[in-house]
């Protein structure tokens, strides 16, 4: 990734970006809601539209239609835009935070503490959370992972900071050095669980929005929304940290702030996502790059454009892995990686090759 700041678009043209966007995010969606082995028609679709807006009844030969739009389509694919739109700008701002093409998300440390609560949470449950596990109850998976995952980068943060400074290179050393420990406990966890356990971690590790739920929409749309609205307000003082730290900092930027601010809410945002759907990989590595490809580096165009092209991605991901083996249902992590990773190989080719990123 270039370390200059890009040429900024034209004021016109960048405008013209976020329709496009929204385009794009609103044809993904569309396909994600009639789309699938139980096909929605738009008779159908338009049907229960005007049900819902209390334009006219819902005829008796579209009740299926409504079932499947109402109870299953739509809160999985509201949830797979929400989670892949966190993934898009979180990973975006890291890249950008640390002027590295290959960080992503997970290098904070985010992944790997959410998935130790996880596994802890299905291994240990009502030991370790005791009354609160029959409390809780649907929720004790997604609150342990969430907390997992914000504790894991806090620990990332203080490790990597000396005396309130916190730079680049310590930072990605103690997201490695959190990531490992992490990895390792919860290896030890797997070893201590029985077959059900094990398959049941085997399922929320690779990825599933089977679980969409309307309930916990409102829940996601805060945690995962607002943080990265607040990532996009950022795009100044990261297009600035593309100079270099001491360059920023002459230009008036409070650069340890922006690392603390940025890496906290790239962790509510991921964590949120994760934590309702388990890991889901490359979204967060492959789509800022997608972005940079086609409109350059600056962080105005690139974090609200990885933020609706990884929701479109997620879409389409998830109609991918309940189509392609239906009638059972591919775990959407696998699709994403298998996305993302000739993706990858191809991006580190060309590098290899001198061409521009």
């Amino acid at each position: 990734m270039s370390t200059s700041l890009a040429m900024p678009l034209p004021r016109a043209p960048r405008l013209a970006l976020l329709p496009l966007g929204l385009m794009v995010l609103a044809a993904a969606m569309a396909a994600g809601l009639l789309l699938g082995p139980a096909r929605v028609g738009p008779a159908g679709f338009l049907a229960v539209l005007a049900d819902l807006l209390g334009l006219a009844p819902l005829p008796a030969e579209f009740a299926r239609d409504a079932a499947v739009l109402g109870v299953i389509r739509a809160p999985r694919v509201l949830l797979a835009a929400l989670v892949g739109g966190g993934l898009g700008v979180a990973g975006a701002a890291m890249q950008g935070l640390f002027r590295n093409p290959l960080a992503d998300p997970a290098l904070i440390g985010v992944s790997g503490g959410a998935a130790l609560f996880a596994v802890a949470a299905i291994v240990l449950g009502g030991t370790l959370f005791g009354a609160a596990a029959g409390t809780l109850g649907l929720w004790l998976l997604p609150v342990a992972a969430f907390l997992g995952g914000l504790s894991a980068t806090l620990l990332m943060a203080r490790l990597g900071s000396v005396n309130g400074v916190a730079s680049v290179a310590t930072l990605l050393l103690a997201g490695v050095a959190v990531n490992a420990l992490a990895g390792a406990l919860t290896g030890m966890l797997i070893f201590m669980a029985d077959d059900r356990q094990v398959r049941d971690i085997t399922f929320w590790t690779l990825g599933s929005l089977a679980g969409a739920r309307w309930v916990q929409l409102p829940v996601i749309a805060i945690l995962v929304g607002l943080p990265a609205l607040a990532l996009c307000a950022l795009a100044r003082p990261l297009n600035a940290l593309l100079l270099g730290e001491a360059e920023a900092f002459h230009l008036g930027i409070p650069v340890e702030s922006v690392k603390r601010i940025a890496v906290i809410l790239a962790a509510i945002a991921v964590a949120a996502g994760v934590a309702f759907t388990g890991l889901i990989g490359f979204v967060g590595l492959v789509v800022p790059h997608l972005v940079r490809l086609a409109f350059g580096s600056d962080h105005r165009i690139v974090l609200p454009g990885a933020a609706l092209l990884g929701a479109a991605l997620l879409v389409l991901a998830d109609l991918a892995a309940r189509s392609l083996a239906a009638p059972a249902e591919l775990p959407v992590g696998v699709v994403t990686a298998l996305l993302g990773a000739p993706f990858f190989l191809w991006l580190l080719r060309r590098r290899a090759t001198g061409a521009a990123p």
